[in-house]
C-alpha cells in the first residue's frame, strides 16, 4: 500500500500501511535504519482507525525517532567511518581510493564514487575476515567451508550447517575489536550450532572481551547501515 505520511505532529515520518490477514491488532515497527515506520493493520480494520492509532503513539514514535542514526550519503568532504576511524573522503588523482592518515582519497568522478568505495570497503572487509575467521577457527580446531560477504540488515554474521561463514562486509567500517568479535561468534557456531550457555562459553574462550564488543554493535550498529554509498 501507499505511504501515508499524515501525522501531523510528525510532518516528516516516513509511514507505510500494511494489511495483514494473521495480524489481530494494530502495530508499529521501526526501522533501525532508515526511520520508517510500518503500520501493521488487521484484515477488515479501516484506516482512519489505524492512523488513529498511530496519531496515539506520537510520543513514543519520536522517542523511538530520535534515537535512529541519521541516513548519511556517500561525497566528497563528508567523513566515514573505516575500522573505527573517521576519515574525510576528498578527491585525488589516482585510480583506485586509498588511505592517507586521516583522510580517505578516492578518483575524483563524483558519480562512481559510492561505487568505488563501496568495492574497496567489501575488499578491505574480506581481508579482514578471512584472517580473524582463520585465526578463531584454528584456535578451536574447525575448520570452515567458505566466508561470504553481503548487506544484511537483519544480523551481523552467519554459519551454516555446512561450515559457511556469512558476513555483513560493513564490519569494516567498526573498530577492528569488533568485528573480530563477529568472526569469533560466527566460528563459536562450527562447534555449537545454537546460542546456549555452551555456545558463549566458546565464545568467551575465542574472544574473552567480547561483551563490550557485542554491546557497541548494538548500540552504534545501526549508524553504519544509516550510510548510502548508491542513491
Amino acid at each position: 500500500m501507499p505511504r501515508e505520511p499524515h501525522i501531523p505532529e510528525l510532518p516528516d515520518l516516513e509511514l507505510v500501511l500494511r494489511r495483514s490477514g494473521k495480524a489481530r491488532r494494530f502495530s508499529l515497527r521501526v526501522s533501525r535504519v532508515d526511520g520508517r515506520v510500518a503500520l501493521t493493520i488487521p484484515r477488515g480494520a479501516s484506516e482512519r482507525a489505524a492512523l488513529a492509532f498511530a496519531r496515539a503513539q506520537t510520543d513514543w514514535l519520536r522517542k523511538v525517532l530520535d534515537e535512529v542514526a541519521p541516513v548519511r550519503q556517500v561525497r566528497f568532504g563528508v567523513e566515514i567511518p573505516f575500522e573505527g576511524r573517521a576519515l574525510r573522503i576528498e578527491p585525488g588523482a589516482l585510480r583506485a581510493p586509498r588511505i592517507e592518515g586521516e583522510r580517505l582519497i578516492a578518483p575524483e568522478d563524483p558519480a562512481r564514487l559510492g561505487v568505488r568505495l563501496e568495492t574497496f570497503f567489501k575488499h578491505a572487509a574480506r581481508v579482514r575476515l578471512q584472517a580473524a575467521s582463520e585465526r578463531y577457527a584454528g584456535q578451536l580446531g574447525r575448520p570452515f567451508s567458505s566466508i561470504t560477504l553481503r548487506d544484511t540488515r537483519s544480523r551481523w554474521g552467519s554459519c551454516s550447517a555446512s561450515g559457511a561463514l556469512s558476513y555483513s562486509w560493513r564490519l569494516i567500517m567498526a573498530p577492528p575489536e569488533v568485528l573480530d568479535y563477529v568472526a569469533a561468534h560466527e566460528v563459536a557456531h562450527l562447534a555449537e550450532m545454537n546460542h546456549s550457555p555452551a555456545f558463549w562459553r566458546v565464545v568467551a574462550e575465542l574472544r574473552p572481551g567480547f561483551k563490550a564488543e557485542r554491546a557497541w554493535l548494538k548500540r552504534d550498529g545501526s549508524a553504519l547501515h544509516a550510510i548510502r554509498f548508491r542513491d
